[in-house]
């Protein structure tokens, strides 16, 4: 009885050491957030008003994240990722440079046509799917939709929640909105496209051997999760609201496997950390926004409507993106720009969607990709990530805000 009880007690610590050290270090940021927008509540540092409209706000997009990404894990556990993926690799016919162009198109028109949020829940999977069937490396098909899902969401008003709040602002319907925004949309996926050559495509074998056509083998599991992700992308369209539609698909999803897969069902589904990051990085700006965020902006952007308040208001918006995140930058530097001053808006939202490319929690997006390329066990070089997000990130805010001042 006594060996019993000190194996006992000499087993748990082990195991909480083992759990600890299955902790990466963004899982340690996340926790490190979360504690510091508590104690920020608790001591008072974040009023208390104020800490309840910021729970009151990210409540909803917390449901949808915990949703989405349970609901993207077992569509691709259903294999409907896998087909997709197989037909890509197939219409490419075995060039890298044919691959390259056609998950570049694809990346830029599923953010442009649905939204930069689709691109990370639905379409990271198919991309990492996609380099698993072409037998090529996964992080140059992983990093195409990261940046595709931030930097092509200039054209239309769904492209981004930002661009919604901007057309609204500037009182501009889609169609003026995507006239106007054309062009610097243009000049953004142009440097983009080389960036992702240079950096992370030329160096790919030139030719790869196509796969045979892909069959799932669960085929209910398949259609039913093929359903669930037409009915997220349909609602998506007519803006039913996130927070109610996703957890209906997932639960539909996850009532299948239930049902026909029920080995697929594992606590690791879970998104606890993206969770517990977003919590945390609310807590946390809402923090730095009751203490003088709006200040800084305002005095960063200036009122200037010509070049250089264009040119202030984009570079401050892609700064403090990466600094604490686009959607709290964005509406803290919108605040900050004159009602007349349309273009330097315009050149705040370019800044606020093209910047987010340096640090992983800039954007909502980015943050959904993570996730991802975690549970697929793609493993991500964060100081490559960095390093060529900052470049990438000042040359296609450079290119789209010159082109937007001078047409």
């Amino acid at each position: 009885m006594d060996e019993d009880l000190s194996a006992s007690t000499t087993a748990a610590p082990l195991s909480g050491r083992r759990l600890l050290g299955r902790l990466s270090v963004m899982d340690w940021i996340a926790i490190a957030l979360l504690i510091a927008g508590v104690l920020a509540a608790a001591t008072g540092l974040l009023p208390a008003a104020a800490a309840g409209e910021t729970l009151k706000r990210i409540l909803p997009i917390l449901i949808f994240l915990f949703s989405v990404v349970i609901l993207a894990e077992l569509t691709a556990e259903a294999e409907v990722f896998d087909v997709i993926a197989t037909r890509v690799t197939i219409a490419a016919r075995g060039s890298n440079v044919a691959l390259f162009w056609l998950c570049l198109v694809f990346a830029a028109l599923t953010t442009m046509f649905l939204n930069l949020d689709t691109t990370a829940v639905l379409l990271t999977p198919v991309m990492l799917a996609t380099a698993v069937r072409a037998g090529v490396a996964p992080l140059p098909l992983a990093m195409t939709t990261v940046w595709l899902a931030n930097t092509a969401s200039l054209l239309l008003p769904v492209s981004n929640l930002t661009n919604l709040l901007a057309a609204g602002r500037v009182k501009l319907s889609p169609v003026a909105f995507a006239e106007r925004m054309a062009l610097p949309q243009l000049a953004a996926l142009v440097v983009v496209a080389g960036a992702l050559w240079i950096f992370y495509w030329r160096r790919n074998p030139p030719r790869y051997t196509p796969p045979a056509a892909h069959r799932a083998a669960n085929r209910p599991l398949f259609w039913v999760a093929s359903v669930c992700c037409a009915v997220f992308i349909v609602g998506l369209l007519m803006d039913v609201p996130l927070e109610y539609m996703t957890p209906v698909c997932a639960g539909v999803l996850v009532a299948a496997f239930a049902k026909w897969g029920r080995h697929h069902l594992r606590w690791s589904l879970i998104p606890w950390r993206l969770v517990v990051f977003v919590a945390g990085l609310f807590l946390v700006v809402g923090t730095v926004d009751a203490h003088g965020l709006h200040s800084v902006m305002t005095s960063l952007i200036g009122s200037d409507p010509g070049a250089s308040g264009t040119w202030r208001a984009a570079i401050s918006g892609g700064a403090f993106s990466n600094i604490l995140n686009n959607l709290p930058s964005y509406a803290a530097g919108e605040l900050a720009v004159p009602e007349a001053n349309h273009t330097q808006l315009l050149g705040l939202l370019i800044g606020t969607n093209v910047g987010p490319l340096i640090t992983p929690w800039a954007s909502l997006a980015t943050l959904i990709w993570a996730e991802h390329c975690r549970n697929r066990g793609v493993a991500i070089d964060w100081r490559k990530f960095v390093l060529t997000g900052a470049a990438t990130a000042a040359a296609v805010l450079a290119a789209s805000v010159a082109v937007l001042i001078v047409t």
